[in-house]
Formats: structure tokens, sequence, C-alpha cells
């Protein structure tokens, strides 16, 4: 595979979705999958940072469109519309021959999670796991979380209106905090943190977790 980024797209069911590969810049050992969330697309900082900092680890990055997005629509479509696209997705994200990580923010970790056992995934990566609505803690997704059956590392946001780390319920999965982060990882100025420490903060974890999978 060349180590120059390219786009690949693909037809599913839910329609033409795109992935755009960041090659391993050493010897390529995982695939990272991570699509957006439900109102924003893979210019999201977090998943731009993973792109820019994981392919020395041997990582390639594929930065997942779902159809909807590629189609120029505004709204997301229901849960189950994502995860068809999703599975739809699979074989491309397979198609390496490498361990594939299932990945995403908000909407897209939620996907990632609910399909991880049955296509197989190596790990799931949840960014910014929306494990309430805002100011409705009573409206749990937390068994979507818990049922991944694969490795699961979160990375929230500390201020994330959709769930602080402190709200999440114990479970076989690892969790680290972007201190004040928001829901997309903003951090207030006043924090006395900087985008990229922030940054920085989340592409460590990553990495470190990703290294730990072998």
């Amino acid at each position: 595979m060349s180590r120059e980024p390219r786009t690949q797209n693909v037809t599913t069911d839910a329609g033409e979705a795109r992935i755009t590969w960041v090659p391993a810049t050493t010897a390529p050992r995982l695939v990272l999958a991570v699509s957006h969330g439900a109102g924003g697309g893979i210019e999201a900082r977090d998943l731009k940072a993973l792109a820019a900092a994981v392919p020395a680890h041997g990582v390639t990055v594929a930065l997942v469109e779902q159809p909807w997005r590629v189609a120029g629509k505004k709204v997301a479509p229901a849960p189950k519309t994502l995860d068809t696209g999703w599975r739809g997705l699979w074989p491309a994200l397979a198609a390496p021959g490498l361990p594939v990580v299932a990945g995403g923010r908000s909407a897209g970790a939620r996907v990632a999670c609910r399909t991880a056992a049955e296509l197989g995934a190596a790990a799931v990566l949840a960014l910014s796991f929306p494990l309430h609505p805002p100011g409705k803690p009573e409206k749990s997704r937390a068994d979507e979380l818990l049922g991944t059956g694969v490795p699961t590392l979160v990375v929230q946001g500390g201020n994330d209106p959709f769930g602080r780390p402190e709200e999440f319920p114990p479970g076989a999965y690892e969790l680290t905090e972007v201190p004040y982060g928001d829901h997309g990882f903003a951090v207030p100025k006043k924090s006395g943190l900087t985008e990229a420490q922030a940054m920085e903060v989340l592409t460590g974890a990553v990495t470190g977790w990703l290294t730990s999978l072998g």
C-alpha cells in the first residue's frame, strides 16, 4: 500500500460510503477504523490528531464517512441505518489482512460498540462515548459499551455533557480522561490546557493502548 493518503468509495446497503486511508509509516500491524459523529465529519480534531499520530506506530488509519455524510445530508439517520453502513464497509476495512480496531466518536463510537463482536473487531476505541443525552442520565447507553466483548478504550472529556468520566459504570474497559474537554474535546482557555496538549493526552493514550494490543 502506498504511504500517501487515498480515498476509497464503498457501496453499502445504506448508500455510498467513503474511506480515507492514512497508511502506517512503519510496518503495518493494525488498521484503526474510526467514524465521525452525528453532527460532524472526519475533520473533527480528535480524528485528525489520531490520523497524524498513530501511523508512525505501525497503525494504518481508516477515516470512515457514513453514507449520509457522503450524500451531503446534515442529519444522521437512525442507529440501525448507521450500523448497516458500517457493516457494509467492513470487508473493505478488513481487506488489508490486518486486525481491525473498530472506533469512532460519539454516534460512531456507539456503532463500533454495537457491531464489534459480530464483525470480528480486534478491539473498540470509543471517543466521546455518548453515555446519555445531555441532562438525561436516566437514559443510559452503558449496555452498548459494556457489551462489546473485546478490549475497549474510552477517551472522554472531563466536562462532556453526554457523560463525564465519573458517570461511567464499572466494567471491562479502560477509560482515559481529557481534562476539561467537552464533547468535541475543546478545552476552555481558562483551564490552562491548550488544544495541542489535550490532543497529546488523547493520542498518547490511544497509541499506548494500541501498542498493548500486540
